[in-house]
């Protein structure tokens, strides 16, 4: 029975969750109140508890996690100053008359959003007040306008840099080194940020390109659902189009490039190309004259808000790891794991689910935190490459995050979707994008140099 006080620990905290406790104070309070009862019956180690204070010090000096107030900075800077707003305009004026052109635009426009913001909730909620509306004015079927703005809103935890994937990354290097230790190697390789950047690229861009696709072919098969916006650009030349591309689509495209290209080439640390990132933001709101005292207010405080999150989180996850491996839960869940008959493919399909599953109740941040470090280890010691486990955990949560009728995109859309959509569309109009990223998973399980061959070129 003691051996299965980890698990207990672990669905009390789910359980607690669910009710709608603040995550950080429960996985800090709960764990602490097991370690109080374990040592008091003797079945815990304090000497678990004295390691906290020296890994919340590492949390708090580990210069990869700066990036993320940097990002969240870039991201909040170009959704408060409504660049996005503008960037819709043009791309709508370059893609309306396509079929299904409006969809498209809106697509890209999110992609770039998503992948600044990185936060799904942003995301939706802001493409969800800009392109709702216009997309049911211009005709759309409400399912698939609902669909496509959910399935773009999520692209966050994929498309690079976001911030999934700068926290995702810290959690998988430092999980690799970990296995690596367990298998008697004192010399470890690491895994960096950047090389997860890498790895979601191609994976992120056939997203894209799936959801465009299916988008273009639902708008010829079926015209009526996503009527191509011929007033929008009947009588503009062709020399304003690409005037509106230019305007519109290069600036946060060479701000994206600027980010990622540093980081993915060598130039600079993911912090480092962070800061220009925000820097960047800043700039292109002030050549836009959108660069307001009070917007830079507004800024400051949503990533101070949400860097303190994460940080308290992560503080509240490292309290709770150290409980779960001092009742031997490492030890625990390696026998379990390990186990299981058909190795690492039965391991790998279990711990997706688990995590697909948990993505209904928890946020991303929870389970990087929380779930990663636990699993993480014995999967890559059972010979997972990194990188690919990485992204494979990134696409798997932003599919719980769209799928009915738990997925926080749906109820993001919701909040801000005008009544007369009723809540079944946005359920239907999700489910081809589902079934989009679940054929993307099955993919990159059998062709895992997908995610592989660019970080191995580059390196």
């Amino acid at each position: 029975m003691l051996e299965l006080l980890p698990l207990l620990l672990f669905a009390i905290i789910c359980a607690f969750l669910m009710v709608g406790y603040p995550v950080a104070l429960t996985l800090s309070g709960v764990s602490l109140l097991f370690a109080a009862i374990g040592a008091f019956a003797g079945v815990f180690d304090s000497a678990f508890i004295a390691l906290i204070p020296n890994r919340i010090f590492g949390i708090l000096v580990n210069p990869n996690l700066f990036a993320v107030p940097l990002f969240v900075f870039m991201g909040s800077m170009l959704e408060k100053s409504r660049i996005a707003e503008d960037l819709l305009k043009n791309m709508e004026l370059v893609f309306g008359r396509l079929p299904g052109g409006l969809g498209i635009a809106v697509i890209l426009v999110g992609m770039l959003l998503a992948a600044s913001t990185g936060i799904v909730g942003a995301t939706v909620v802001t493409m969800g007040i800009l392109s709702l509306p216009t997309m049911l004015n211009a005709g759309y079927r409400p399912s698939l306008a609902c669909g496509t703005l959910c399935a773009t809103g999520t692209l966050g935890q994929i498309i690079p840099p976001s911030i999934c994937l700068v926290l995702l990354g810290e959690v998988i290097s430092n999980a690799y080194q970990q296995s690596q230790l367990n298998a008697g190697v004192f010399a470890p390789d690491f895994v960096s940020i950047g090389d997860l950047f890498a790895g979601a690229i191609i994976p992120g861009f056939l997203l894209v390109f799936s959801y465009g696709l299916y988008v273009f072919v639902v708008a010829i098969v079926r015209p009526d659902d996503a009527p191509s916006v011929k007033e929008v650009a009947a009588d503009i030349s062709a020399f304003e189009l690409l005037k509106a591309l230019f305007k519109g689509l290069l600036p946060p495209v060479l701000l994206m490039v600027a980010v990622l290209g540093s980081i993915l080439l060598g130039i600079a640390t993911p912090t480092e190309a962070a800061s220009v990132g925000a820097l960047g933001a800043m700039l292109l709101a002030l050549s836009r004259g959108k660069l307001r005292l009070n917007i830079v207010h507004e800024v400051a405080l949503e990533t101070t808000r949400i860097t303190s999150m994460v940080y308290l989180i992560l503080v509240g996850a490292t309290i709770f790891s150290s409980v779960f491996r001092g009742f031997g839960g490492e030890e625990l869940i390696e026998s379990l794991l390990f186990g299981l008959p058909g190795g690492v493919v039965t391991a790998t399909v279990i711990v997706m689910l688990l995590i697909f599953l948990l993505g209904f109740i928890l946020d991303f941040i929870e389970i990087t935190f929380m779930v990663v470090p636990l699993v993480g280890p014995v999967l890559l010691t059972m010979g997972l490459d990194p990188i690919w486990l990485g992204v494979m955990i990134a696409i798997n949560l932003q599919t719980s995050f769209l799928t009915p009728p738990f997925g926080f995109s749906l109820f993001y859309l919701r909040s801000v979707a005008p009544e007369s959509v009723a809540t079944s569309d946005i359920y239907k109009g999700v489910l081809p994008f589902v079934a989009i990223q679940l054929l993307l998973l099955l993919v990159l399980a059998f062709q895992p140099g997908l995610v592989t061959w660019l970080p191995s070129i580059l390196n």
